[in-house]
């Protein structure tokens, strides 16, 4: 059974530095070929014990879909956001990854009234902050390590997941249910014989094929 974060210690740090909400923020998809990049913000009641809660890569498939329902459930407040794959090509998969990160915090601080940027922190997923509207601070690994930020990646990557099984329905060639468009072989060579459609990122350089394929 995959091990529970129980510990709020970087929110419990943020809390005395007098900020009365402390939301998670991490993001899902910066990888892959095709596809937006999708972000979330979390804001978890402070000593909430979510059994199995932890960096959604360490989670089966189902295990993130059952999280999402209770962290959406029991969650102060929570919000989600993305990036295009042509907003990815304008502004480089970082510059997007922090587009949809500010949307998702922009979204946050409206769902209730003192919800404020006076009032609230953000603990960020990796080693470089965006420009936010309220205070922040990066936390490497911090998926692992936070609550907030470990729910905060659930939400991304299950948002995302979504989106790619709805692609996979407009565009079947693709196989994007079963890879969510990272650089499988699969993946690979279905553009390689379909082409690329708007979803693909044209600023990604797509594998060649081995050559037995």
């Amino acid at each position: 059974m995959t091990k529970t974060i129980v510990t709020y210690e970087h929110e419990n740090a943020a809390l005395t530095q007098g900020y009365r909400f402390i939301c998670g923020v991490d993001e899902a998809g910066r990888g892959p070929l095709a596809g937006p990049v999708y972000a979330a913000a979390v804001i978890l009641p402070q000593g909430l014990v979510i059994d199995q809660l932890n960096d959604s890569k360490k989670l089966s498939e189902k295990k993130r879909e059952d999280l999402f329902d209770v962290i959406c459930a029991q969650a102060i407040a929570w919000a989600i956001a993305s990036a295009s794959a042509a907003e990815i090509d304008e502004h480089n998969v970082l510059g997007a990854t922090f587009l949809a990160m500010r949307r998702a915090v922009d979204q946050l601080l409206g769902k209730h009234p003192e919800i404020v940027p006076a009032t609230c922190f953000a603990l960020i997923d990796g080693n470089r902050c965006p420009e936010l509207p309220i205070a922040s601070q990066c936390l490497v690994g911090g998926d692992g390590k936070s609550p907030s930020i470990a729910a905060a990646s659930i939400l991304a990557k299950v948002s995302r997941d979504r989106y790619m099984r709805e692609l996979d329905k407009m565009y079947p060639q693709y196989g994007f249910a079963k890879h969510k468009g990272y650089g499988t072989q699969q993946h690979t060579a279905a553009i390689h014989k379909y082409g690329k459609i708007v979803e693909h990122r044209e600023s990604f350089r797509v594998p060649k094929l081995k050559e037995h394929e």
